[in-house]
């Protein structure tokens, strides 16, 4: 059923999600009132507290954003945007100037100077870390200059539903807030900073709030997205049974962990010169064929980190207290997990979309920094760009006029108590199919199978909203899957392993 709208607020921007990407937006939109809206508290929930890994810049002696740059465009197999890709890494370093300024603990050396880390596909070290908790610390410190600021107001426990669109444009989102008022937030920009989509699959190191629903509501109002198909699957997440799955840093094998197997055979090095430190697509499938051929894959820590782990990983120590393991005993249990999306909402070089009004930056933007497969720690720096980016378009854009949609026009579809058990196991079967056909192998018959699952589930009404943005997004990646007829980056295909050149560039919209 269509409930009324109870509340309507006004603001000059919405921001929906608080990681660091909306974050970073809303700080960056000087002398705007902003509408922060998050599904969680500010703070905790996301990916980007959960960010175990570094963040990516060329401020070592020596190493330049050109460098940086040629690195990110090799990961991304030929369909990085090149423009976009020099605008990340130049960027850059002023960007982790600015977090240092905010009062952002990087980790240091001895000498006072940053310490940096070299991660997967990266020739130089260039990764800022904060200990194994490097987005977390940047988001405290965002966070921290957010509460000073009168400007921003922040709606916490807040589940946007879809956007507002009003002669063409977009113009506000409509909410639940924590009492299940129906809300109305009325702005003539709207800024999607919504994460990823790892919940759509059974395995994922994504938190429960990662289900898509950004890019569903984009999806919905009829914006361009673009490269749905790849989705990168982390390596090394702890194969315990968790869901989501703990994520073992790639951190870890920067610092010479080795993937085994249960003889303790390193394998990493039969199948890539870069061993360990090869592009996450191509150690996530090798780990994944041999699992397939019985083969029990394990991180082993014991002579890269030994005793020091606790101190200098506590997070990803603590995840393996938690599950029983002593790392300082044995090799540890991984598998790989759907980790980020690289498609997304499209996007210029400002994150506006092709919908007047809509903004998006962070995993749900597709700025085309990233091609077929990010480079490790780019994402957070991708954050950090290009939302400063969108909150600068936004102070500097010739005012808006305000939009004047009639409340009572809108209403938000509210699903019935009874199709709650429903809505769990719809959730369930969408999840399950989609890591058994779209995966990290993929082929006709399968995708074609899993496409027509997913209109089947689709038929029900009433479902609850994650579970209809779960069904949305898992329909538009397996059609993009489908679409894209080549092995490239993170999406491989069975039937089709090469490379062809007639895809190079292009973008399945």
């Amino acid at each position: 059923m269509t409930a009324a709208i109870d509340v309507v607020r006004t603001s000059d921007v919405v921001v929906v999600g608080t990681g660091v990407a909306g974050l970073t937006a809303a700080l960056a939109a000087r002398g705007l009132e902003v509408a922060l809206i998050t599904k969680t508290r500010l703070g905790h929930g996301g990916a980007s507290p959960m960010a175990q890994g570094g963040v990516a810049a060329a401020v070592a002696p020596g190493d330049s954003p050109a460098d940086h740059a040629a690195d990110t465009v090799r990961a991304a197999a030929g369909l990085a945007d090149e423009e976009i890709v020099h605008l990340l890494t130049g960027e850059g370093p002023d960007r982790m100037a600015d977090l240092v300024a905010l009062g952002t603990r990087f980790d240091r050396r001895a000498d006072g100077r940053l310490a940096l880390g070299r991660e997967a596909a990266h020739r130089r070290a260039r990764v800022l870390h904060a200990g194994d908790a490097t987005g977390a610390e940047i988001v405290r410190a965002l966070v921290a200059a957010v509460r000073e600021s009168s400007r921003l107001a922040v709606y916490e426990n807040t589940e946007c539903v879809d956007l507002v669109l009003e002669r063409g444009r977009v113009g506000g989102v409509t909410a639940l807030d924590p009492e299940g008022a129906r809300v109305c937030h009325l702005a003539p920009a709207v800024v999607l900073a919504t994460g990823g989509t790892g919940q759509v699959y059974s395995h994922t190191t994504n938190p429960v709030e990662a289900t898509g629903g950004g890019l569903a509501m984009a999806a919905r109002a009829g914006a361009r997205l673009a490269d749905l198909e790849f989705v990168q699957f982390h390596p090394t997440a702890l194969a315990v049974g968790a869901d989501p799955m703990p994520l073992l840093t790639e951190a870890l094998r920067g610092r010479g962990a080795t993937l085994v197997n249960a003889r303790g055979y390193r394998f990493m090095p039969d199948f890539h010169p870069a061993a360990e430190l090869a592009p996450r697509d191509v150690v996530a499938r090798v780990i994944w064929q041999l699992e397939r051929e019985g083969v029990e894959v394990f991180l082993d820590t014991r002579a890269a980190v030994g005793h020091r782990l606790a101190e200098e990983f506590p997070t990803a120590w603590s995840h393996c207290l938690e599950h029983g393991l002593d790392p300082g005993a044995a090799p540890l249990p991984v598998s790989p997990a759907a980790h980020y999306h690289m498609g997304g909402v499209a996007v210029d070089a400002n994150g506006r979309s092709s919908l007047e009004g809509l903004w998006a930056c962070g995993e749900v933007g597709r700025t085309g920094a990233h091609g077929a497969n990010r480079l490790a720690s780019n994402s957070l720096l991708e954050a950090l760009v290009f939302g400063r980016r969108v909150g600068l378009d936004l102070a500097t854009t010739a005012p808006l006029p305000p939009i004047q949609a009639p409340p009572g026009r809108l209403g938000i579809e509210i699903p019935s108590f009874a199709a709650a058990k429903e809505s769990r196991q719809v959730r369930a079967e969408v999840r399950r199919t989609m890591w058994a056909e779209v995966g990290l192998a993929r082929n006709h018959r399968g995708l074609s199978r899993a496409a027509r699952h997913f209109e089947r589930l689709a038929k029900p009404t009433g479902l609850a909203l994650e579970t209809r943005n779960l069904l949305t997004v898992a329909g538009l990646i397996t059609r993009a899957a489908l679409a894209r007829t080549e092995s490239r980056g993170a999406h491989y295909r069975v039937d089709f392993p090469a490379v062809h050149e007639a895809w190079r560039g292009a973008a399945v919209s």
